[in-house]
């Protein structure tokens, strides 16, 4: 029983309209799904997708906080990888985001892959990584400011910040099944080591990335911060084995979660980090036809009883 790789990740913004504009006007991905935080009902829940209908791998998502910025340090998620075809495309996004004046780095070779280190305007410290590996169908969304041939791809590699590397390797190998196969240098900081995990067939796409750094203090969650990464299970089946197999090695898990689009399971590893195991079906097509995804609120079954007081409290988009 294997994950498969990213499902999606979630991430802290505190200027839901300025959000909304970079990551559609920016990073041209489509807005699949508006809804809100499930667990608190007065916050947006955001879906982006480099793809036409949030395929799982695809999705970028923001809850809506008023929080100040993230205080940056370790026991965190450090940076989304966002991949593009090839290199020929990391360095049309080289121009691209000089042309809509985002600051980045010059395109460069970090663990083999052409590379671009960015942030958003809350300090969302993300990658344009080139991905000619990765062999999945791309459904390009014809609306997007970006050239079909050009679009994100989906998530991956994604980076955590750890003190200590041996109970999170234990969890990671022994409880979740990855494998360690490589390790290199970070560009900023060549003394930290980042160790790479491999879930499922492998690739870019099924990819986490650790990094040891002790000497950082630790993390303070907010805005620019990421709240969790999700990692794929295929089928509803294999889900219930997962949760199953949480309760063997006795790790404290939120239990089984019906988030409608998919079903999730929520636990932390021991640097404190939050993980979730989340299904591929039955997507994000379930309410809406793929035409119209993201076009107005909708919420699972169990929030529509109180949609009016819901949608009334939250902010318009543009």
């Amino acid at each position: 029983m294997d994950l498969k790789g990213i499902h999606h990740l979630t991430a802290v913004t505190a200027n839901v309209r300025e959000n909304y504009s970079f990551y559609t006007s920016v990073l041209g991905l489509r807005l699949v799904k508006r809804s809100v935080n499930q667990d608190d009902v007065s916050a947006y829940h955001l879906f982006y997708s480099g793809d036409n209908v949030g395929s799982p791998g695809n999705d970028l998502t923001f809850f809506d906080w008023d929080v100040p910025r993230e205080q940056r340090g370790t026991h965190s998620i450090i940076r989304t990888g966002l991949r593009v075809k090839n290199a020929q495309a990391v360095y049309w996004w080289h121009e691209w985001l000089t042309e809509k004046q985002v600051k980045h780095d010059p395109p460069q070779e970090i663990d083999g892959r052409e590379t671009i280190l960015f942030e958003d305007f809350e300090g969302q410290r993300l990658a344009i990584i080139a991905d000619s590996a990765t062999s999945d169908p791309h459904q390009a969304w014809e609306k997007s400011v970006v050239p079909p041939s050009m679009q994100i791809r989906g998530q991956g590699p994604i980076t955590l910040s750890v003190p200590d590397l041996h109970n999170t390797d234990v969890v990671l190998i022994n409880v979740l099944n990855m494998r360690q196969v490589r390790s290199y240098s970070l560009p900023d900081r060549q003394t930290d080591q980042v160790y790479v995990y491999e879930m499922g067939d492998g690739g870019a796409c099924a990819e986490l990335h650790v990094a040891v750094q002790p000497d950082l203090r630790p993390a303070r969650s907010g805005a620019g911060s990421v709240h969790h990464v999700a990692f794929r299970t295929p089928t509803f089946e294999e889900y219930h084995q997962w949760a199953e197999r949480l309760r063997q090695f006795r790790i404290p898990n939120s239990g089984e979660v019906d988030r409608f689009w998919f079903r999730s399971l929520y636990f932390r590893e021991p640097n404190g980090i939050l993980f979730e195991i989340a299904t591929d079906e039955p997507g994000f097509t379930v309410d809406e036809p793929m035409e119209t995804l993201g076009e107005s609120v909708v919420l699972p079954p169990f929030l529509e009883p109180h949609r009016a007081n819901i949608v009334a409290n939250l902010k318009p988009l543009t």
